[in-house]
């Protein structure tokens, strides 16, 4: 084989590896969990958000007459379920909404778009609790749902308040990140997961980047991160920190000890605090 057919073999191969990166990024296998809102006390009704493009989301809403909204995401590959404990915390405060991000749970999608087009699916969310008169609106994030709550938040004002726990800053250095195994290769391997994602669905997926969006808030932010993370790396936290340097309402939380997804055992009562000081406030007589 001449040096040009091994250059074409690798190329094609390349391309082929990176289409299967892709493929299994935006389907991946879901995380079921074993949890209901029976399991936490929680009463709750079936809902279902429409998206811009015509799905249907899965949705609880646990209704807390006169209070403000607080919308619950989960991570990746996770659903709704895995919030009932938090959900159940906020309940006699908030009236909360915990829904299934698109492809998740048991809502609509052939694929997740890892934010892009999840954070016109949240301000969706807030229409929701608008109509069932919970404003202001607050919303947690866990992993991916805090990136899609730092974007949305960015672009809709009636997000008033964003708690995001070990959110990711940038998705293509995320990518780097999770095939440093690869070397240099790397760089042009994720550039072409990321070129499958503009032929498939139109768009650049890592624009804008949660850090970006970040810079922009100026609305109560609380960022959770701990530095034993085992799957977004605590630099992330960092880049989110200078970020929101310039936000006066920015809190920290940075941990020591605690793998990803494991929230400290305080951490319902202190999100709990924080969406009654960032959101009572605003609620009038």
């Amino acid at each position: 084989m001449t040096l040009l057919g091994a250059v074409a073999v690798l190329a094609a191969a390349l391309l082929l590896a990176s289409l299967g990166a892709f493929w299994l990024a935006v389907r991946p296998p879901r995380l079921t969990v074993p949890l209901t809102p029976g399991d936490v006390r929680l009463a709750v009704e079936d809902v279902r958000i429409t998206t811009s493009d015509g799905l249907r989301l899965a949705a609880w809403l646990a209704v807390r007459p006169g209070r403000p909204g607080v919308v619950l995401l989960h991570g990746y590959p996770a659903e709704k379920s895995d919030l009932l404990p938090l959900a159940a915390a906020l309940a006699p405060d908030f009236t909360v909404l915990l829904m299934d991000q698109r492809y998740f749970g048991a809502s609509e999608g052939r694929a997740t778009t890892l934010g892009l087009r999840e954070r016109d699916d949240l301000s969706r969310a807030v229409d929701l609790l608008h109509a069932r008169a919970a404003a202001p609106v607050g919303v947690f994030g866990l992993s991916l749902g805090g990136a899609v709550a730092l974007g949305a938040a960015a672009d809709d004002p009636r997000i008033r308040a964003v708690a995001a726990y070990a959110p990711f800053a940038d998705l293509r250095t995320l990518g780097h990140e999770l095939y440093w195994w690869m070397g240099p290769v790397r760089y042009a391997f994720v550039g072409t997961m990321l070129l499958w994602a503009r032929l498939t669905l139109g768009a650049d997926l890592t624009r804008p980047a949660p850090v970006s969006a970040a810079a922009r808030l100026t609305i109560p932010v609380w960022l959770v991160h701990s530095r034993q993370d085992d799957q977004i790396p605590f630099r992330h936290a960092e880049r989110l920190r200078d970020a929101l340097a310039n936000n006066p309402r920015a809190e920290f939380l940075f941990t020591d000890r605690g793998w990803h997804g494991e929230l400290p055992s305080a951490f319902p009562a202190r999100l709990v605090d924080f969406f009654r000081r960032s959101l009572d406030k605003e609620v009038g007589p």
